[in-house]
């Protein structure tokens, strides 16, 4: 079993990233741009990217990267859920780059890894490790067919396209891309459509079914970021707002219901590192650590946005408090990378369980 504590280098990392969001992402501002026709926030992503570092993590120090883990990058996760920052960060820093690791791929990797281009993997956000890819052509070196539903595809400079049974950088440039109305407005989709577009072949198709995997365990800190924001704010309310003289805090019921949040939010902490540490060490139980992962932490998400809405009371239902955003974001992370059942019906298949 790895060591599911933070270490101290962990904790630094997540003081400085807070720091940043918390100047750069109040919830307001996060609100404002989802009103907006950017598809990201530029000025925080290179904050983020570039200037702090980020999105070279998990990438080799003589590519430009940090040469760090997928641990520290799930500290990073936990915070951009935190806030929901809008930026491309799980598609661009995780996903296409655990891609690009895994094709062997260098020059591209050491741009996304110094922030100054991203790239997204062009399969629907709802796919999941194992999943069909969609049936885009390859010939003569270009590529033909349509991707619906790409996350930050507004956002993205490069495509990574699986396509005949390879993986294929297309520049974004060279597609056409639809904005999509997104239920989650800080990581919008798009419709992305290649026409005999110039490709260049970067890898096998197995890099992307090993980026989707990394993806799931890393969406799984993003929702416990998530989940643990939701229970403290509503934590806070609920000590300061008063009914008939009295904390609501104070009233039995909630109280329940808030002590059964925080132990779903422990064990949501416990199996998110768990899958982050898989990942990490290239442990062969990743696949298993990231379906439970899913399984569990999505649901968590949903019900800490759920209950943060609710017990908020009148104002937890207004565009004027964050809990929305929140819910939003939870709700579209539990369709992400494959819903719970997906990956219930995945573990079962992992650990030899009969099917029902």
């Amino acid at each position: 079993m790895s060591d599911l504590l933070y270490s101290e280098i962990e904790n630094d990392l997540r003081a400085g990233v807070r720091e940043l969001l918390d100047d750069k992402a109040p919830w307001s501002s996060v609100l404002a741009g989802t009103e907006k026709d950017e598809p990201y926030d530029a000025g925080l992503w290179r904050a983020l990217a570039a200037q702090l570092g980020c999105a070279g993590l998990p990438v080799p120090e003589d590519l430009g990267g940090a040469g760090a883990t997928w641990r520290e990058t799930a500290v990073v996760m936990e915070e951009l859920g935190r806030t929901a920052a809008p930026v491309p960060f799980l598609t661009s820093s995780v996903i296409a780059t655990a891609a690009l690791l895994a094709a062997g791929e260098r020059d591209l990797l050491a741009e996304l890894a110094a922030g100054s281009r991203i790239a997204v993997l062009a399969v629907p956000f709802s796919t999941a490790p194992g999943d069909e890819v969609p049936a885009v052509q390859a010939a003569d070196g270009t590529l033909t067919g349509e991707v619906t539903s790409v996350a930050d595809g507004m956002a993205a400079d490069v495509f990574l396209v699986p396509a005949s049974g390879a993986l294929y950088a297309v520049d974004a440039a060279d597609a056409r891309r639809t904005a999509v109305t997104s239920l989650d407005m800080t990581r919008r989709l798009a419709d992305a459509a290649f026409s005999a577009a110039p490709a260049r072949r970067v890898g096998d198709v197995g890099a992307a079914r090993a980026a989707l995997l990394t993806g799931a365990a890393m969406l799984a800190s993003e929702q416990l970021g998530l989940a643990q924001r939701c229970f403290d704010d509503t934590v806070a309310y609920v000590k300061t707002r008063y009914q008939f003289g009295r904390p609501v805090g104070s009233y039995q019921g909630l109280k329940h219901r808030l002590a059964d949040l925080w132990t779903s939010i422990t064990q949501a902490r416990a199996v998110a590192r768990h899958a982050a540490s898989c990942a990490a060490a290239g442990d062969g139980d990743a696949p298993v650590a990231a379906a439970v992962a899913q399984a569990h932490c999505s649901a968590v998400a949903v019900k800490a946005a759920e209950e943060c809405v609710q017990m908020h009371g009148g104002i937890g239902f207004t565009w004027e408090h964050p809990a929305h955003l929140f819910l939003k974001r939870a709700k579209a992370d539990s369709i992400a990378l494959g819903t719970p059942d997906r990956h219930r019906a995945a573990l079962a298949a992992l650990v030899d369980l009969p099917p029902a």
